[in-house]
């Protein structure tokens, strides 16, 4: 597996440089969405100086840490999007009668991807942890990679169970776009601004807070406000993705016994 994973990486590499200018126009509208979602906090923050005890300086961090587990998920796991289309091609069978697991072949279908938008967020991490005046030290510098990767498992595990729903309904467009609503959207400012049920939505159901709004209340010092929780439930960020993709992955297997293709 591990040589067929370097093989996909070659050909995403060898891919981007046949088509050097789609990558460059692909990583500049990377830096214009994230540039105008900071801008848009910046104004809003200039009308509201502090939203719930949050300042700019402390929603760029937030914003930050979002940013990190999402690009993490979508440099190495961004395909699993692509199976509702798979799925209403036809294309989804040819996995089912290969040797590799069909997850691990959804995963590594040959694309031009780059991890531009994961240099861009440490990049944007860096100088957002250096502005906001976060303390750096050791246990900083453990847990951060930990909530990266946490945050991009919670981000593996909804949208794969986005996809198995597919194997029934073969168009998901529409919950896709809900829940990406949801992530994009609300997860841009604390989750304590919402209401009780959108907390709760955010939190439990989808737990995009555990992405960013838990472990920036950890870093950051900060009491927790939206359900009077300790600050250091932002610990179990790694913990929640690995258990949100462990389910996922059984509803998975799961759909995979019930799947009957489309008929092409």
């Amino acid at each position: 597996m591990l040589a067929i994973y370097y093989q996909y990486w070659r050909i995403n590499f060898l891919t981007m440089l046949e088509y050097r200018a789609n990558f460059i126009m692909w990583f500049a509208f990377t830096i214009v969405y994230h540039a105008t979602a900071i801008a848009a906090l910046w104004v809003t923050l200039r009308t509201f100086p502090s939203m719930n005890g949050w300042d700019f300086k402390q929603m760029a961090f937030l914003y930050a840490l979002w940013m990190l587990g999402h690009e993490f998920h979508n440099a190495f796991f961004f395909n699993v999007v692509s199976v509702p289309e798979y799925v209403r091609e036809g294309r989804f069978d040819r996995f089912l009668v290969r040797p590799q697991d069909t997850l691990f072949q959804t995963l590594t279908v040959p694309a031009q991807l780059f991890p531009d938008g994961l240099i861009l967020a440490v990049i944007y991490f860096v100088l957002a942890t250096n502005y906001s005046g976060v303390h750096v030290d050791a246990a900083f510098i453990f847990f951060v990679p930990l909530v990266m990767l946490g945050g991009a498992l919670i981000d593996l595990g909804i949208s794969l169970a986005v996809a198995t729903v597919s194997f029934w309904f073969v168009r998901v467009d529409t919950l896709r776009w809900v829940v990406m609503s949801l992530e994009q959207e609300f997860t841009r400012y604390p989750i304590s601004i919402y209401t009780r049920g959108v907390r709760f939505l955010l939190a439990f159901v989808f737990p995009f807070a555990f992405m960013n709004y838990f472990p920036a209340t950890f870093l950051l010092h900060k009491a927790e406000t939206g359900f009077s929780l300790s600050p250091q439930i932002g610990l179990l960020t790694p913990l929640v993705g690995f258990a949100w993709l462990a389910i996922s992955y059984a509803f998975w297997r799961y759909g995979l016994q019930h799947y009957q293709g489309t008929g092409s």
